[in-house]
């Protein structure tokens, strides 16, 4: 992770073992430390410790990671809630690192963030606050849907 750090990388990929001195190198520089907890339910592998990351002042992101040799959920209010529940994670930093975190990650100022000028990606939940993607997995809360502010 610090090469990734000294090379200005714009996201290092499962930060699942770091090192003080990873951790770091992740909170003094501009890399964002991408979490994949599907992999890690999909492997039975150790969560990693975004408590603290968080706590140190790096930037997270969160991701599914979906592909067939590791991480088979396509599900980010699964990854939200597996992030809630084992990485240590409030709901409110979990649909940060969902959002405006992997938007980050890409080096994306006009998606993750609701503002004028972005594009107006959404998603309207069919339950009375975010916290219900955290806390309800599995169940599916996404009632309408807009991408680049038109509604699919």
């Amino acid at each position: 992770m610090q090469l990734a750090v000294e090379l200005g990388a714009a996201s290092a990929d499962h930060c699942t073992h770091l090192t003080d001195a990873d951790v770091d190198a992740l909170a003094q520089g501009d890399t964002v430390a991408t979490l994949l907890p599907g992999a890690e339910f999909s492997t039975r592998s150790t969560y990693p410790d975004a408590r603290r990351l968080l706590d140190a002042g790096a930037t997270v992101a969160l991701s599914p990671d979906c592909n067939p040799g590791s991480s088979f959920t396509s599900s980010m209010p699964f990854c939200i809630a597996l992030a809630v529940r084992d990485m240590g994670m409030t709901p409110d930093e979990a649909v940060w690192a969902a959002t405006a975190g992997g938007a980050r990650a890409l080096r994306r100022d006009d998606v993750g963030r609701i503002a004028p000028g972005a594009r107006a990606d959404l998603a309207l939940l069919d339950a009375p606050s975010h916290v219900h993607l955290a806390y309800r997995p599995g169940v599916p809360l996404v009632s309408a849907v807009w991408r680049a502010g038109t509604l699919v």
